[in-house]
């Protein structure tokens, strides 16, 4: 593989931020190397945790009944080339991305391709080790409806967001309705965006393959 790689997961661990203020997650030890004996040494965890943390997918059955689930998204969709869309007001946490960022990034670029995946960088991800600060009673960038529609013109294979969701649940969940009812896909808390340039990136989507899931964490990683 040539280029640079940019890792875009978060790590995952019980003190990351979640919706609803605890992320949820558990590791326990079931097996240490001290409770083994020679030359069988090992370590094993036991995890439990919500299927919608840290990096993490949403798949069109997260809000459309009989959407696909991760399991049964096409790969060619998750493995696809990536652009960015920059947010020009650092820091406003009622800041919106409107249809004009995408047609200011067109207007530069050149129209978008069908089955690009989009990110949507917002700054907001440097909270990330400040869960209070990063959940902020739900108020962070987000997109419009309006945006979602525009990129579904475009056919993207689906959209994402270096904040907790694409929607902050003030005026319900348009962009989740919009995309995933499109039989798209939403990928949330996403990492390092602002280390990608704004096109000429690859990126790789890679859910865990779990059989009738709504949602999934994911390792993600880009290509430049």
């Amino acid at each position: 593989m040539k280029g640079k790689i940019i890792d875009l997961t978060h790590t995952i661990h019980s003190d990351i931020p979640g919706w609803d203020g605890s992320c949820g997650f558990k590791m326990d030890m079931v097996l240490d190397y001290k409770d083994c004996a020679e030359p069988y040494v090992f370590r094993k965890h036991e995890i439990q945790t919500p299927s919608g943390i840290g990096t993490h997918i949403d798949s069109p059955s997260h809000c459309a009944p009989g959407g696909k689930t991760v399991s049964d998204l096409d790969i060619d969709n998750l493995v696809t080339e990536c652009i960015v869309i920059k947010n020009t007001e650092s820091d406003n946490e009622n800041y919106i991305f409107m249809p004009e960022s995408i047609l200011e990034f067109e207007e530069k670029n050149g129209k978008i391709k069908p089955n690009t995946f989009v990110i949507f960088y917002t700054t907001w991800n440097k909270y990330w080790e400040s869960p209070e600060k990063y959940i902020n009673n739900h108020k962070f960038p987000s997109v419009h409806e309006s945006t979602a529609k525009l990129l579904l013109e475009r056919d993207i294979s689906g959209i994402g967001i270096d904040t907790l969701s694409a929607d902050t649940g003030e005026y319900g969940f348009p962009v989740h309705k919009m995309i995933l009812g499109a039989g798209k896909y939403l990928v949330e808390n996403i990492a390092n965006a602002n280390m990608l340039p704004e096109k000429g990136c690859e990126v790789f989507i890679l859910p865990m393959k779990i059989k009738d899931a709504a949602e999934s964490p994911v390792r993600m990683v880009a290509t430049i």
